[in-house]
């Protein structure tokens, strides 16, 4: 029998330090993540296992994994994009707290920050004794960040912060939030490194998920926080800075996806070859094998485009629309296959004695952030046609 990822003979397309590095994830999802994460999904992954999680991932050196310099690991993009697919295929949530922390609250501050403010946070944030979040979504305005409401206003040599950040990953965990903010006095969109316990600052978890349940998600409550000057990113003042990150961590999502498919598809593919139904292996039926078929090659076809894309990063030359491509894609198949496969195992397909039905209700999640499908499609009709159809 051949694996789902296997009937096009790819592993060759990958370095024996990137395969060292995949397999390596996928022994931590093995050992750390597989045994816990229907407990995790049915009660809700709890502040402290979030921690515990970051410090492994941090001894793993994943976390920032493809930043350089200060105690990141210095990985190159494809490396990154297996680490994700593998952390994946053990829960959305836990490549979450792994991307978030990495491709979009530290490399905001690698790209963005002071010396001074990658010396502070980004060390601690790479071992993970430091978790960040990253606020740009608001209640109103998710995919129109341009819309945003939170204000950043100056007092003397201070700023004051007033809005709301909402669905924010790792927010009531958090060391330090990442928020965007809209200034008053010129208008333009600044970053600011928000830390924990600054008055007026609080991150209050959103509850009664029924999906990313092994993730921490919070809502960022900022009135009247006060910080100093060296509170802003200094290096950007656009909407330029947090769309960079997104299309980071988008990044991560075009491979993880294909884990949580990879992960059905194996689940499914078992549980036909072992369930007897009308005194005949599920396997051994025409409709399961069309099924198992279609998935499978929709699973390698979303693999060779993500590969692609990771070895275009690698050269830097990766455009914004081709990451929606991979996101558009990868996504939507996934959660495809994941639907698919819940229709194999039947009844089973329902319960977290599986993980099919739960890496259904996450990819749910994962259809919406980093941009809707819907925007992704806008992106690439953008890039075919010229025309701008946001506005």
């Amino acid at each position: 029998m051949t694996s789902p990822l296997e009937l096009l003979t790819v592993e060759h397309l990958l370095s024996e330090e990137e395969r060292d590095l995949r397999d390596a994830v996928a022994h931590f999802v093995d050992d750390r993540v597989r045994p816990s994460i229907a407990d995790w999904y049915e009660d809700g992954l709890s502040e402290n296992a979030v921690r515990e999680l970051a410090l492994e991932a941090g001894k793993l050196g994943l976390l920032g994994m493809h930043l350089t310099g200060y105690g990141c690991a210095g990985t190159n993009a494809v490396s990154y994009g297996l680490a994700c697919m593998e952390l994946e295929a053990g829960d959305s949530g836990v490549r979450s707290l792994v991307s978030v922390q990495g491709s979009l609250a530290m490399f905001a501050i690698w790209k963005f920050g002071s010396e001074e403010q990658k010396q502070r946070w980004l060390p601690g944030m790479a071992a993970g004794e430091l978790i960040g979040c990253f606020g740009l979504t608001e209640p109103d305005f998710g995919s129109n960040p341009a819309g945003m409401r939170t204000r950043a206003r100056r007092d003397g040599d201070d700023w004051v912060l007033d809005g709301t950040k909402m669905w924010i990953t790792n927010g009531a965990v958090g060391d330090v939030a990442v928020v965007w903010a809209r200034c008053v006095d010129d208008g333009t969109v600044r970053g600011f490194l928000v830390p924990a316990g600054t008055p007026g600052f609080s991150a209050p978890k959103i509850g009664k998920k029924l999906s990313l349940r092994a993730s921490v998600t919070s809502e960022l409550v900022l009135e009247g926080v006060r910080l100093p000057a060296d509170a802003v990113l200094p290096e950007v003042s656009s909407l330029r800075g947090p769309l960079s990150c997104l299309n980071e961590a988008r990044f991560g999502i075009v491979f993880g996806a294909l884990g949580a498919a990879r992960d059905c598809l194996a689940t499914a593919i078992s549980y036909a070859q072992t369930r007897d139904v009308f005194d005949r292996p599920l396997a051994s039926f025409q409709l399961t094998q069309a099924k198992l078929a279609d998935m499978a090659l929709e699973l390698q076809k979303g693999y060779l485009l993500a590969l692609h894309l990771g070895r275009l990063k690698d050269a830097g030359e990766l455009r914004p629309e081709q990451v929606s491509l991979g996101k558009l894609n990868n996504v939507r198949e996934a959660l495809a296959i994941a639907r698919e496969c819940r229709t194999i195992l039947g009844a089973n397909g329902i319960t977290l004695e599986y993980p099919v039905l739960r890496h259904a209700n996450n990819l749910e999640s994962v259809l919406t952030y980093e941009g809707t499908s819907e925007v992704h499609q806008l992106v690439i009709g953008q890039a075919l046609t010229g025309q701008n159809a946001f506005n």
